[in-house]
């Protein structure tokens, strides 16, 4: 039987702390989901149109990984993608409080859908979008946060 994991975010850019979650991910599941949420209180840069786009390109190299969106709460989402689990990278213990208190509201709404927490690569433990975001802003270098195709995007809006 194939293993479904979901990997949910808003990927406003996508940037190699990610990708270390989405890879490391695709070797322990069969196939993994990367799916693209709008988190209503953040104003994206990117629609979720051209994220999915960045997303496809970047992981790319990975067979068992596809990318969707979605508008529906993540448990219903994996619930209709018939989803053994949810994948979550943790980059400091300050991202736990937060992902604990939404696991435990998953597990109450789909208490058969696992949550895998991954402890993001040291390298990547500052990381954000945001970071990126603000530091692309500035026209500094980006290029080993984020894919080409990202750090290419990325000039392109803030031309």
């Amino acid at each position: 039987m194939s293993k479904l994991a979901i990997c949910p975010g808003s990927f406003d850019p996508i940037t190699y702390g990610h990708i270390d979650i989405i890879q490391r991910g695709a070797r322990i599941f069969d196939r993994v989901i990367v799916a693209v949420f709008n988190n209503q209180s953040k104003a994206p840069l990117f629609s979720v149109e051209e994220r999915i786009h960045l997303i496809q390109e970047s992981v790319k190299h990975l067979p068992n990984v596809s990318v969707d969106s979605s508008d529906h709460l993540l448990m219903d989402y994996a619930k209709e993608q018939n989803a053994d689990a949810v994948i979550r990278g943790l980059r400091a213990v300050s991202d736990f409080e937060y992902e604990m208190q939404i696991t435990s509201m998953n597990r109450k709404l789909e208490e058969n859908i696992e949550t895998l927490f991954m402890m993001t690569n040291n390298q990547y433990s500052f990381l954000s979008s945001s970071i990126v975001k603000e530091v692309a802003k500035y026209k500094a270098n980006v290029s080993d946060l984020v894919p080409e195709v990202v750090e290419k995007a990325l000039k392109e809006k803030y031309k």
